[in-house]
């Protein structure tokens, strides 16, 4: 039995009421503005930490649950002075942002990657990953509260890379609940602040970071989580900020087109393939999805 709405609010579900008239509040301005009738101008935050409560709507995950020995951190980094251009005008910059030394709030994820197999675990074959996600939103007076991105094209994120080879991942509530479509995450400054925008159409749909056929278009009305991953098993060290992650209309003044998706794509199959996860053999560990 699934417990309904209603039903949680009664149990005193921290955040209902909040988070049901917050949503009320954002789709009545909407609809009061008309804003659905024509392309939204204005960016849709998905995740800005500006505070330092905002990493609690974070989970991280790396192989050290499973047993191997690679590290990850997820912390809160005050910004030296307040950026208000980007997240308040969505200006998309053309990655070179914060020249006069400003630096943005944002979190800053960091670790260690390590290949090194645990020892007596012979059901662990693959380790050296490191990723995080928001966590669900909750339910509110409606149902499960998801993201409706699909007004939008681009999604954009205000980063600091050191340069290595992350992955976007987007998780939606498609018929295939293992189902996440991934994009390489574009890095043309390593070690400065910019602001990368990946197109919505570009990601490729994944199951446990193998492409899946038939490709299909992302489900961007119903957008779970977003998150980024590393999961290029090269030991050492590496370093993510992250500032912002939104949607937008905005197109990016330089990089469209020039990204690759980090997938060696191959041509469409035909024939019939099966949509159902298939189910865990007894014994078999959880496999972590990234």
């Amino acid at each position: 039995m699934f417990a309904t709405p209603i039903r949680l609010a009664s149990r005193g579900m921290p955040g209902f009421w909040r988070r049901s008239m917050d949503e009320f509040k954002r789709q009545a301005n909407i609809a009061v503005k008309m804003e659905g009738l024509h392309v939204p101008t204005k960016p849709r935050p998905l995740m800005q930490f500006e505070h330092p409560g905002d990493i609690e709507r974070c989970k991280v995950m790396c192989d050290s649950k499973m047993g191997g020995f690679s590290k990850a951190s997820f912390t809160f980094q005050e910004g030296r002075e307040h950026q208000n251009s980007t997240r308040e005008q969505g200006i998309i910059g053309d990655g070179n942002e914060n020249e006069a030394g400003e630096e943005p709030s944002h979190v800053l994820f960091k670790g260690s990657i390590s290949t090194e197999l645990p020892p007596n675990q012979p059901d662990v074959q693959r380790s050296g990953y490191a990723a995080w996600r928001t966590r669900d939103r909750g339910w509110w007076m409606f149902g499960k509260l998801l993201w409706d991105i699909d007004p939008y094209t681009f999604l954009a994120l205000r980063i600091k890379s050191d340069g290595r080879k992350y992955f976007v991942n987007i998780q939606t509530e498609s018929i295939v609940p293992t189902d996440i479509h991934q994009h390489l995450l574009p890095c043309y400054t390593p070690g400065q602040w910019e602001t990368v925008i990946i197109p919505f159409h570009a990601f490729v749909r994944t199951n446990y970071g193998m492409v899946v056929e038939p490709q299909r278009e992302m489900l961007r009305q119903k957008v779970r989580s977003v998150g980024i991953g590393l999961t290029d098993r090269v030991p050492g060290p590496f370093e993510l900020c992250i500032a912002d992650v939104y949607a937008t209309n905005a197109a990016p003044v330089k990089g469209v087109g020039r990204e690759e998706s980090g997938f060696d794509m191959e041509p469409e199959r035909t024939g019939m393939m099966d949509e159902i996860e298939p189910r865990r053999k007894k014994g078999e560990p959880e496999r972590i999805l990234i």
